[in-house]
Parts: structure tokens; C-alpha cells; sequence
């Protein structure tokens, strides 16, 4: 997909103000058990939203600090899209929900996104297409999750992974940014890879939906509506798809590693993005990282690295290559360019 003339001018992120230290998370482990995964996955501390925060709550924040920050006119925002797959409610839609919650107008466009770690450059080029209609003026992307309450702290594989944030981005149209670029894949018959297989309507919530039980040879605990993941699939499902669609990026804009002044990729622990950055020979110093300090947030960790990390970077025009992957399987690819993007600083919910 290409898009001319639209792009992101604001940014704001946001994240609970309770700290996980990986290292102490030692309520099931022994804690030389818990030592040897950190220093695997390279993630050291966490953010987890307390039991009524949710990931709205995460971005409601982030959007208001955006607003204020950059003195936003709430009736000039006609599009409103809220990414996550940690809603407030099966219904409604939480993107209404906040559309009321922030004052924005009735005749605000406003609909969810379920997607999960590739979500935030999906919902860019969902952005981007709605703004390529001129009767629009400004459009809000928030991206939210509260990872940390899907997940089982009695099943290592997935207990020192995840953590909570959220984002806010305003989105115009100006000449200056140019061409954008996307690439948007799925594979479904992959789905089984990273999963809640309970509280659905396939599986509907039941007493043993909820009940805990041990999954494995290794004693790892969860219930049916916890998340789990197949991480040796998973990894080989990124070393043979994600390399190649970057390359293809690469053929169909006619640029090279040389041509982009910061990678952003996914975060989802140290030895997978290490993996990708000898894969292709980057610049390393072109990879900013929030692995260490907010583990993987899913689909906000490629916004929350860009508010984290990158702050007062784009006085002048930066080209970035966004990429990332996850459940489904979905993963996707980004070419965009920031020109005079603020920045806020992040906010603690």
C-alpha cells in the first residue's frame, strides 16, 4: 500500500505507574529459575495497571496529555480509532465509549481494531487510507493493552513477557511527508500459535474454562482464558517471514538499510530483534529499545519505543521502517516519515 501526503504529528504514551521488577517476579519460581529467563529475554522491568485500570483508561491519558500538549480543538478530530485486545467490554465499541470521554464531537468516525502485536502499523495504514479523503481534518489513533491480565504468572513461558501501556497519535494530511509505505500479511492456519482459547462464543466461559491446570511436562499453570504461546514457532515463524518482507519493502520503495535514519521494531524480547538486526545487517544504533524497562507491550511496544526513545528527534525529517508481528499470525511493515512530530513526554496512570 502507498500513501502520499498524510502523516503523524503528535504522539503521546502512557503507563501504569506500578513497576514489576523482573528479577523479584519470584512468587512461582525459585528465583535462579527466574534469573536465567530475564537474562534471556532481556527484559528487566515491567509496567502492570492495577485492577481497574484498563487499557482505555492507559490511552484516554496519553490522548488528553496529546491534546493539551499540542492545544488540539476537539471538534477538529473526525476519526477515532482504539487498537487493542483488551477492550473495556465485548460491547460496545470502547473507541465510543471514548469518543464521549473526550468531548470529541457526534460526527466523530469512531470504531475498534482487534488485532494484536502488528496492530499499530495496520491501524497506521487504516488512518492513512480514511485520510486521504479530504473532508477530514485530524484523525486520533490510540493503541492500548493491559497484557499483564491475560497472561498466567504460573506459566514461565509467558509470566516475565508482558506489560501494559498505551499510546495516542494525531494524524493529519500535509504535503511534507511525502509517500508512505505498507505491508500488511497474514497467516491464520498459524492461529494456534499465540491464543485465549476460552470466554469466547467458541468456548464459551464455563467453570472449567476457568479452572487452572497444569499444561505441560514442565509444570506450567493456566487457565483455558489465559493466554498462551508456542515460542519456538513463533520464532521460527519470525526468522522465515519477517527478514523477507522487509527485504521486499526494500525492492518495491527502492531503499536500503542505508536510506532509513531508525528501525522500530517490535518488541518482543532482546534475542528475536538481536536476531533481525544481524539478519540484515543494520545499524544497531539505528534500533532504539524499551525491552529492558517495559517488556513487550503487543501492539503498543512500536509507538510506546518512537515516544520512549526518540524524543525531540524530528525536528527535521526522519524516515523510519516500522515493523512487526504476532498474533494470528499477522505481520506488517512500515515506511514512514516524521517531519516536526511532538512528542510528549510519557504519562504515569
Amino acid at each position: 500500500m502507498r500513501f502520499s501526503g498524510v502523516g503523524m504529528t503528535a504522539l503521546a504514551g502512557a503507563v501504569p505507574h506500578i513497576v514489576i521488577d523482573n528479577y523479584g517476579y519470584t512468587q512461582y519460581f525459585p528465583a535462579d529459575q527466574v534469573k536465567a529467563v530475564v537474562d534471556k529475554v532481556g527484559i528487566y522491568e515491567r509496567r502492570f495497571a492495577d485492577e481497574k485500570t484498563c487499557s482505555s483508561d492507559l490511552c484516554f491519558a496519553a490522548a488528553e496529555k496529546l491534546i493539551a500538549d499540542n492545544r488540539i480543538a476537539r471538534d477538529e478530530i473526525d476519526l477515532l480509532i482504539f487498537l487493542s485486545q483488551t477492550p473495556d467490554y465485548r460491547m460496545p465499541a470502547t473507541s465510543i465509549l471514548l469518543q464521549h470521554r473526550l468531548g470529541l464531537s457526534h460526527s466523530t468516525i469512531a470504531f475498534d481494531v482487534n488485532l494484536g502485536c502488528s496492530g499499530f502499523i495496520y491501524g497506521l495504514s487504516i488512518v492513512y487510507s480514511f485520510m486521504q479523503q479530504h473532508g477530514l481534518r485530524k484523525a486520533l489513533l490510540l493503541d492500548g493493552e493491559t497484557r499483564s491480565k491475560v497472561y498466567s504468572p504460573k506459566d514461565r513461558r509467558s509470566a516475565f513477557l508482558f506489560g501494559d501501556g498505551g499510546v495516542a497519535a494525531l494524524i493529519e494530511r500535509n504535503e511534507k511527508f511525502g509517500e508512505s509505505y505498507f505491508s500488511l500479511n497474514s497467516d491464520g492456519s498459524r492461529g494456534d500459535l499465540i491464543m485465549i482459547k476460552g470466554g469466547g462464543y467458541r468456548y464459551p466461559s464455563s467453570v472449567d474454562t476457568l479452572r487452572e491446570k497444569v499444561v505441560d511436562e514442565y509444570g506450567n499453570i493456566r487457565n483455558d482464558e489465559q493466554g498462551y504461546m508456542n515460542g519456538g514457532d513463533v520464532f521460527n515463524f519470525v526468522i522465515r517471514e519477517i527478514p523477507k518482507d522487509i527485504k521486499r519493502m526494500f525492492e518495491y520503495t527502492g531503499l536500503d538499510t542505508d536510506s532509513f535514519d531508525y528501525y522500530i521494531f517490535h518488541q518482543a524480547n532482546n534475542f528475536i530483534n538481536s536476531y533481525l538486526a544481524k539478519k540484515l545487517k543494520l545499524d544497531v544504533t539505528k534500533i532504539p529499545s524499551t525491552i529492558a524497562k517495559y517488556g513487550n507491550t503487543s501492539s503498543v511496544s512500536v509507538p510506546l519505543t518512537i515516544a520512549s526513545e526518540l524524543k525531540g528527534q524530528f525536528d527535521s525529517p526522519k524516515r523510519l521502517l516500522l515493523s512487526a508481528f504476532g498474533v494470528g499470525m499477522t505481520w506488517a511493515t512500515g515506511v514512514i516519515t516524521l517531519d516536526r512530530c511532538n512528542i510528549s513526554d510519557i504519562v504515569e496512570v
